[in-house]
């Protein structure tokens, strides 16, 4: 099974702000639900490839081994 993680949404005077529980720093906000879902896999998806170019940058001279990494749940 693949990682789930955990959005979480809610209603404000302008719309919906929504973020994901086990990832810091990924927030959003929308005019309507739809469009805060929308956001968050977009926030989502900057924030990780933002840590990525960061771990690049911090380890360009070193010998590193990466590989895929995958999570399962039960």
């Amino acid at each position: 099974m693949r990682l789930q993680l955990t959005a979480v949404f809610e209603k404000v005077p302008l719309g919906y702000i929504g973020y994901v529980e086990e990832l810091p720093g990924a927030n959003t906000q929308g005019q309507t639900l739809e469009e805060a879902r929308s956001n968050l896999f977009e926030a989502v998806e900057m924030i990780i490839e933002a840590n990525r170019n960061l771990s690049e940058e911090e380890t360009h001279d070193k010998v590193m081994i990466k590989e895929p990494f995958a999570v399962l749940t039960a």
